[in-house]
């Protein structure tokens, strides 16, 4: 009997260290950036983290599928960009390409196929480079990014220069963008710390109209949509509430979005049936979505990570939409956008042992 108890209690505590393993992570640190595009036809997903890598993700097979490195060259020193804090996912000839913003000032670009970083990199800021975002203008590929420096800038990613002047207004801080379309006409939405959000022209970069008020704290991220066939702008605020703006008037539709509990996130652009809805992620650690023809929260939360949601994508699966979140938790996450259920477990990456910066 004695023997039978010991067994008894050896197998309750295997079971309860098996049972409290901590969650397969995606990153060893916060994941910061995610964007979503296609590699020969097949979705995928890029985040960044804080662990100075950037992983790429099979997102129909939920596996990882290689990430961005940044190789030491013969007798120099890391660059820093080890540290990518933001990335956005476009086409340039053809091809997809990654670009990032990283601590050490730059922006990059890199074929999402092939890995590897294209041309040198674009230098011009002064600061750390957190938001970055894809367009074009008259045909031509485009990146803009914004710095900590308080300057946007627009690159030709064709040509791989810096086209005219930074674009200053907001305070120099946190500043973060976004491409859209008004009126047949590319603009980038803005966002800052002084808690402004401000449209420019991206083929004249002239500043269009008055900055839109509203926000009392920094805005901490920006997405353009539409609905019922206008153009509209959400920002996000770190007092937790999301703002709907329509960029034909430049005035706010109806009240604030409330509902995160803490400070406000990320947000993004996505539809249910048919209807625009917006996602948003929180310090509360919960991702949230919401139909933008009420205005009101459709469903309950989306609950899981367990500290702060930094980044949220959405993206089509096999016919599906999808959110693919990433966090404070290490992890990166996907969603089923119409169930709002989460679509398997936490992606989970191989370890890497260092950070690369190779130029082709």
């Amino acid at each position: 009997m004695l023997v039978v108890g010991a067994l008894l209690v050896a197998l309750a505590v295997v079971f309860w260290f098996v049972n409290d393993a901590p969650e397969p992570t995606s990153h060893t640190d916060a994941v910061t950036s995610i964007a979503v595009g296609q590699v020969n036809g097949r979705p995928v997903a890029v985040s960044a983290g804080r662990d100075a890598t950037v992983q790429i993700w099979d997102l129909t097979t939920k596996q990882q599928v290689g990430d961005l490195t940044i190789e030491e060259k013969a007798g120099e020193p890391l660059t820093g960009h080890e540290r990518i804090i933001a990335v956005a996912v476009g086409e340039v000839g053809g091809r997809p390409v990654v670009v990032s913003g990283g601590g050490d000032a730059t922006v990059r670009v890199w074929d999402l196929a092939t890995r590897k970083q294209v041309g040198e990199p674009l230098t011009g800021h002064e600061s750390n480079v957190g938001s970055v975002a894809v367009g074009e203008v008259d045909g031509r590929p485009v990146a803009v990014s914004a710095s900590k420096d308080g300057t946007i800038r627009v690159w030709d990613l064709i040509s791989k220069e810096q086209v005219g002047e930074p674009l200053t207004g907001h305070v120099a801080n946190g500043i973060v963008v976004t491409v859209g379309e008004v009126g047949g006409r590319p603009v980038i939405v803005s966002g800052g710390w002084e808690g402004t959000v401000r449209v420019w022209d991206l083929a004249t970069r002239k500043q269009v109209g008055e900055p839109l008020t509203g926000h009392e704290r920094n805005v901490v991220s920006v997405a353009v949509g539409e609905v019922d066939g206008r153009p509209v702008a959400v920002s996000g605020g770190w007092e937790g509430t999301v703002r709907v703006w329509d960029l034909t008037t430049m005035k706010q539709i109806g009240n604030p979005l409330v509902g995160h509990e803490m400070a406000g996130g990320p947000v993004t652009f996505g539809q249910v049936s048919g209807r625009p809805v917006v996602v948003s992620g929180g310090v509360d650690h919960t991702v949230r979505v919401w139909d933008l023809t009420t205005m009101k929260q459709a469903g309950d939360s989306l609950t899981g990570h367990d500290r702060a949601v930094y980044s949220v994508a959405v993206t089509q699966v096999n016919g599906r939409s999808v959110i693919v979140s990433g966090g404070e938790d290490h992890t990166v996450r996907v969603w089923d956008l119409i169930t709002r259920e989460p679509v398997g477990d936490p992606l989970v990456g191989h370890e890497r042992k260092g950070a690369s910066a190779t130029a082709d």
